[in-house]
């Protein structure tokens, strides 16, 4: 019989550092890869040395807005969280802190992040945050529960981070700034698909609606995989033809790109845990590559 989400409760707690649990509460790995493809966008946006207190406060602030919609998202969701194996030992559904803490801590980072970025960055830089911090507060988060579309809306403020970077950098909206969000836009879709499909019956029976929980032969979760990584090859390439790169940005992008595409192919025909594994795998290695790469052969 299933466990009511209701019942999660401080009897479940487990003794772990604080550390462990503030860790765990802003979803730590998540938030470093926020402030680096921001770092990405800033330092391929920036002309001549660039502003090194700038970067500072755009780091700072950044991550206490990455941590704060982390832990909003995880008091938005922890009833559910307690239902799967996956994410029931996360801090709330463990015990480990209160929905009513997180909530004020989160509340607290965010507008912390907001106003370091637009004391001390930008107003523009300061708004795209905040449309990131209701895209996926407000909408995609309630969205998991609705609709398969989810995960192309959740793409959306996952992808803002680089173009907040450029906007940090510049201050306007510029083409490369555009191309970064289209790269973390799609290289989203594959790698939250693989995660979907190795989850899909613990996403089921806490009531997320996720393509594979639709989809049971994977066809259609497959083909999404493939396509989404098909059409990222021509895209990660456009930084060369704007001049934004030098001359080995097109071989190690082309590269990885391909490689990419052999492992959603592997997915789309043989949709199993294994296949959907090393896609996973992959998609992990895939971006902070490609970033690096693009960030060391930046042209002049």
């Amino acid at each position: 019989m299933r466990v009511s989400a209701t019942k999660y409760s401080t009897s479940m707690a487990i003794s772990r550092s604080v550390w462990a649990v503030l860790s765990d509460l802003v979803k730590l790995r998540l938030t470093v890869l926020v402030v680096l493809t921001t770092l990405a966008g800033y330092y391929l946006g920036v002309q001549e040395s660039g502003n090194h207190l700038l970067w500072f406060h755009l780091v700072l602030g950044t991550s206490l807005l990455a941590a704060g919609a982390a832990v909003l998202n995880q008091y938005l969701e922890g009833e559910f969280d307690a239902l799967m194996p996956r994410t029931s030992s996360r801090p709330i559904p463990a015990g480990e802190i209160s929905a009513g803490q997180a909530l004020v801590l989160g509340g607290v980072l965010s507008v912390l992040g907001l106003g370091q970025l637009a004391c001390f960055v930008n107003y523009l830089s300061c708004l795209l945050g905040a449309l990131t911090l209701v895209l996926y507060l407000a909408v995609y988060t309630p969205l998991k529960r609705v609709t398969v579309c989810n995960t192309l809306v959740g793409a959306v403020p996952g992808a803002l981070p680089p173009l907040m970077g450029w906007l940090a950098a510049r201050g306007t909206f510029d083409a490369l700034g555009w191309i970064l969000f289209g790269i973390l836009l799609l290289w989203q879709l594959p790698h939250f698909l693989a995660i979907a499909w190795l989850y899909r019956d613990q996403y089921a029976a806490a009531g997320f609606v996720m393509l594979p929980g639709v989809d049971p032969s994977g066809s259609r979760t497959g083909r999404t995989a493939f396509w989404t990584t098909a059409i990222l090859l021509p895209v990660s390439l456009t930084p060369s033809l704007l001049g934004a790169v030098g001359a080995w940005y097109p071989a190690g992008a082309a590269a990885l790109s391909l490689a990419f595409i052999f492992f959603a192919d592997q997915f789309a025909r043989l949709r199993d845990d294994r296949s959907a594994r090393r896609l996973f795998l992959y998609s992990i290695l895939y971006l902070p590559v490609l970033m690096g790469l693009m960030v060391v052969d930046k042209a002049n």
